[in-house]
């Protein structure tokens, strides 16, 4: 941690001794938190970050942009991010590495494709295009990368796309600071101060960092990722979250394959 004087990269100040809320974690999320509550009129906001922007989860991430989910509020959710990421450089000056490529998800089985014309459909009645294609409608979409002899068919989703996590932090660190937020790094968080507000209920009243300081606040927003359930804790709420094994391949450059190709997952939800 850096001493009690730690510098903020927006306005070269010292910690603030208040702030209306105080976002705890400088990866996309926590990034992403602070920019659109100052999009909102929330200017004074303190984003603490225990060592540097992206330094925690988000860098290994992988990226990936889809709009489809469970829900039609959670669709509706990732397709406003598809809006964000795609003006966010030119707002803010900082690259995103966002493309809106596509994402092409094939199946193996009649049962695997019925579900898929049955997301087709889903996609659809939320706003979002989607597209169902033959085997070989398939492989002519990834650049005739793929066997076709065991498809059934896929569903194309062109408004999905892939950025990098590290760029889009750093696009929206920027903007935050241009909306007036002081985001401080090297600043981590040791506890919360809390106080009852009756009924067996408490609220966090300040934020205490690892160097000692005091940031009085009505409002933390937790977005430490892996780090998140223990800084819950430390303020009496549960986490539901907590770290497991991530795998991933990396290859050398392979004829035919470039950064602009879709998105595309197998019938197992292996991605690539």
């Amino acid at each position: 941690p850096r001493s009690a004087r730690a510098r903020s990269l927006a306005t070269s100040t010292e910690l603030p001794r208040s702030s209306r809320a105080v976002v705890v974690g400088g990866g996309v999320v926590g990034s992403s938190v602070a920019y659109n509550l100052a999009r909102r009129g929330w200017k004074d906001v303190v984003l603490l970050e225990k060592s540097s922007l992206t330094s925690g989860t988000t860098w290994h991430a992988a990226g990936l942009v889809g709009q489809l989910r469970a829900t039609k509020i959670e669709t509706m959710i990732s397709a406003e991010a598809v809006d964000v990421y795609s003006r966010l450089e030119e707002e803010t000056g900082q690259a995103t590495g966002f493309k809106q490529c596509g994402s092409l998800t094939t199946a193996q089985t009649s049962d695997r494709f019925e579900v898929m014309k049955r997301n087709a459909a889903r996609a659809r009645s939320y706003g979002l295009e989607a597209e169902l294609f033959t085997p070989s409608g398939c492989n002519e979409k990834m650049g005739g990368l793929l066997r076709t002899d065991d498809l059934v068919g896929g569903l194309w989703l062109p408004g999905d796309g892939s950025g990098s996590p590290t760029d889009l932090t750093m696009s929206f660190a920027a903007g935050a600071r241009q909306l007036g937020v002081s985001i401080f790094e090297g600043v981590g968080v040791a506890s919360f101060r809390t106080a009852s507000v009756g009924g067996g209920a408490s609220k966090v009243v300040a934020v205490e960092t690892s160097d000692g300081q005091l940031i009085e606040t009505d409002h933390v927003v937790l977005c430490a990722g892996q780090w998140s359930r223990e800084l819950g804790a430390a303020a009496g709420v549960s986490v539901p979250l907590h770290s497991c094994e991530h795998f991933y391949v990396t290859t050398n450059s392979m004829d035919g394959v470039h950064p602009g190709l879709p998105v595309y997952r197998d019938n197992d939800s292996y991605t690539y």
